[in-house]
């Protein structure tokens, strides 16, 4: 992992891999969402076929329960017991977003908002380099909370037409059903626009590569999402106190991702980078993903050498990282200090991978400079917020020639006769 001299030259390479021209990308998204707009089912099977697995038809393409239950079955009694855990913390993590419908009354006016959960939802749950049941939760149990009244997945299958065991339990464990082994763009138009086999969502929700994410914001608008997600991205905070054992793995756990992720290192000791780049190549050598870790490192990791842990705030602030650690004495001390982050992960022992899986606040989170604008998934992102207006006769009148005046001043006469004709009611 290289040490930068200036810390522009990285910046400017953690820009542009924000900044990559998708044009290319987007024309084969464009043809799949119109295929599947004008032949449905017929295009999502020619589309399965052709990425995921020629096996899949129309008539199998729906997991069954009795596949949901044998995949619960295969997997261990530890990863089952892992799995419950993983529910109940993140379960108990939602429910504090919860949110009530509420009113308040002040002479004579009625004024509130009413909180209604999404009817329609669709999860989108990643494969291809890995299983990620992780996402399963993390998708479906905010929307569970929520109160959604229908929830399905999408999520792609292997050559052999069987998604894996890990998801599957996952939806067991959940009480998810209604699972459909198809992925990729094809599977989010599906979703979006409907066929005669996958229901049309309200929502769409969940991470995916570069088809999935560009197909999602061309449809945004006909259906809600949650973010355009992109790669993965750490960045570490560290002073001279922080393990740089720790620092080194946790580094690494988003380079395997995949050859864009990113991993930053900002810190204020030399000892520590060294120590941090040496340990990094001795992990590397025994991992499994060791060829995408290093690819990841050359193209988008580094460490800049900062002159105080504020001035490694400020550029992770500009950076705003997906997950953000600081493994910094006192790092509470730091923390309002945070203006752009994704998730903020405070002390040594607050490990990256804590977060992906088992801590309870949600992984899918906002990434490439988003986190400025963007929020990890949550409750909040399956209700509707409905305002509530409620006058009487006297309250009207108490306002109601404001009302005629302000609707004049933009020349709309009918909104303002709608107060004038209340006003001379006697």
């Amino acid at each position: 992992m290289r040490i930068y001299e200036s810390k522009e030259e990285l910046l400017k390479k953690l820009d542009e891999r924000g900044n990559s021209d998708n044009s290319k990308y987007l024309v084969i998204v464009k043809d799949i969402i119109n295929n599947i707009k004008a032949n449905k089912d017929k295009a999502l099977i020619e589309y399965t076929n052709k990425f995921d697995s020629p096996l899949i038809n129309i008539n199998n393409i729906k997991v069954t329960e009795e596949e949901i239950l044998n995949g619960y079955n295969s997997i261990s009694d530890e990863l089952k017991e892992t799995y419950k855990i993983a529910k109940d913390r993140i379960m108990k993590f939602h429910e504090h977003q919860k949110e009530e419908t509420w009113t308040y009354e002040d002479n004579g006016e009625i004024l509130g908002q009413k909180i209604t959960p999404l009817e329609n939802v669709g999860l989108y749950v990643p494969g291809g380099k890995a299983a990620y049941p992780s996402t399963m939760f993390m998708d479906a149990i905010p929307a569970m909370v929520a109160g959604v009244k229908k929830i399905i997945c999408c999520t792609p299958c292997n050559k052999e037409g069987k998604v894996t065991n890990e998801v599957l339990a996952a939806a067991y464990i959940l009480g998810i059903k209604d699972i459909y082994k198809c992925g990729g763009a094809q599977a989010i138009a599906a979703m979006a626009l409907g066929t005669e086999t996958i229901p049309k969502v309200d929502k769409i929700v969940g991470p995916g590569n570069i088809f999935v994410a560009l197909a999602k914001k061309e449809l945004f608008g006909s259906i809600s999402i949650d973010s355009v997600a992109g790669p993965s991205e750490i960045l570490v905070i560290a002073d001279e106190y922080a393990n740089y054992k720790f620092v080194a793995a946790d580094l690494l756990s988003q380079a395997e991702h995949d050859e864009i992720a990113s991993s930053v290192l900002l810190t204020n000791s030399k000892e520590l980078a060294n120590a941090v780049v040496k340990q990094i190549d001795e992990y590397t050598n025994k991992l499994e993903r060791k060829e995408i870790i290093q690819k990841s490192l050359d193209n988008y990791g580094g460490i800049i050498i900062t002159k105080s842990i504020d001035e490694a705030i400020e550029i992770s602030n500009y950076i705003a990282p997906e997950h953000l650690e600081l493994a910094v004495n006192e790092p509470f001390n730091y923390l309002d200090k945070i203006i752009n982050a994704g998730a903020v992960f405070l002390g040594n022992y607050a490990a990256e991978s804590l977060g992906d899986y088992m801590a309870g606040p949600n992984h899918v989170l906002p990434t490439i400079h988003t986190a400025r604008f963007f929020s990890p998934l949550s409750v909040y992102d399956f209700v509707k917020r409905t305002s509530i207006i409620s006058f009487n006769k006297e309250a009207f009148n108490r306002i109601g020639k404001n009302v005629e005046s302000f609707a004049k001043s933009e020349g709309l006469t009918a909104h303002a006769l709608a107060a004038t004709v209340r006003l001379e009611e006697k």
